[in-house]
């Protein structure tokens, strides 16, 4: 076998730099790195380097940062880099035909999901959301479609019951480097099959809102749960409690046991309060917030927040007003 493929990486964030990591400890060669311009983050807004720029800079590759492809000059600059193939991982950027045309092997995509299921750029966290048992890796050729492209493999990946979009990247990230890394033996060696995506299974995984991170406590129970595994750690779900002070759940359970409350108890009312947590009533069945963070908190388990903030039974989430109600 050959010395290896001469590659262009194009990526941004963590789960990019696990697979550009397996990309420099291969027999392959990274060539140069393009990531995003550097943007505000956190609460000071300062510039911050994303993962992949730090692992570049650390490697002495060259490194670029566009805000486009699509100007000609740099299109021209990849040309003249003259690569086997470019490794797209969550790069955040439109490639264009002319760029997917330029590398002699195209251009190949690690994918967070079993394609044809959630294209998009949230697979991870739409998968918990819509209770997903099953997810994996795709490494697919790209094409201009969005996540379209011909199925060169695939990896499964079982959603656990407790998983957070966190703890389902931190394994999905490792298995896209070694399926990335597989998947580049058969392209070079003339092994790879492509196999077209059945477009009638498809489903997008839309780009996460802040906007929906608020809990609308009318939603079933099952549902909430999924929402707050999903958007853990980012965006964080979130209710209200006294005037409108925010309050972010990172951990919840479905609560199975019967409360024979009344049924028309409002939704967003505490039913019960303890060590176990804050049982909340919902628009179908019980959820109990086990872990929680107060405005300008830290988060705590959700009994010390009883503690310091002193809601009790009967007292109402979700309003700007905190409402005292009778509990059956």
């Amino acid at each position: 076998m050959s010395g290896g493929l001469k590659i262009v990486f194009a990526g941004t964030p963590e789960f990019a730099e696990v697979s550009l990591r397996a990309l420099l400890d291969s027999r392959h060669t990274v060539c140069a790195v393009y990531t995003q311009p550097d943007r505000p983050a956190g609460r000071g807004r300062k510039i911050i380097p994303g993962p992949v720029k730090r692992l570049a800079l650390e490697s002495h590759l060259p490194l670029y940062q566009p805000a486009s492809l699509k100007q000609d000059y740099i299109q021209e600059h990849l040309r003249h880099l003259d690569a086997d193939i470019m490794v797209v991982v969550a790069y955040g950027l439109l490639l264009t035909r002319d760029v997917l045309g330029i590398p002699r092997l195209g251009c190949v995509n690690v994918h967070a999901s079993l394609l044809p299921r959630w294209r998009g750029a949230a697979p991870i966290q739409r998968a918990i959301q819509a209770g997903d048992t099953q997810t994996g890796i795709t490494i697919m050729e790209m094409d201009v479609g969005l996540d379209s492209g011909d199925i060169l493999n695939q990896a499964t990946c079982e959603i656990r019951a407790d998983d957070t979009a966190a703890s389902l990247h931190d394994r999905l990230a490792p298995l896209g480097a070694v399926t990335l890394i597989s998947t580049l033996t058969q392209i070079e060696d003339g092994s790879a099959t492509r196999t077209p995506q059945n477009n009638s299974q498809t489903c997008y995984a839309a780009k996460i809102d802040k906007t929906e991170a608020v809990i609308d406590w009318s939603q079933p129970a099952i549902s909430l749960e999924r929402l707050i595994r999903a958007f853990n750690p980012w965006p964080v779900a979130y209710t209200t409690f006294k005037d409108g002070i925010r309050l972010r759940i990172w951990q919840s359970e479905v609560v199975t046991t019967s409360y024979g409350f009344d049924s028309h108890t409002a939704a967003g009312i505490l039913l019960d309060t303890g060590k176990q947590g804050m049982d909340v009533m919902t628009g179908d069945g019980v959820l109990r917030l086990q872990r929680v963070q107060p405005e300008n908190g830290r988060p705590m388990s959700a009994h010390d927040f009883l503690n310091a903030y002193h809601l009790s039974k009967g007292d109402r989430l979700g309003q700007a007003d905190l409402h005292r109600d009778t509990v059956s």
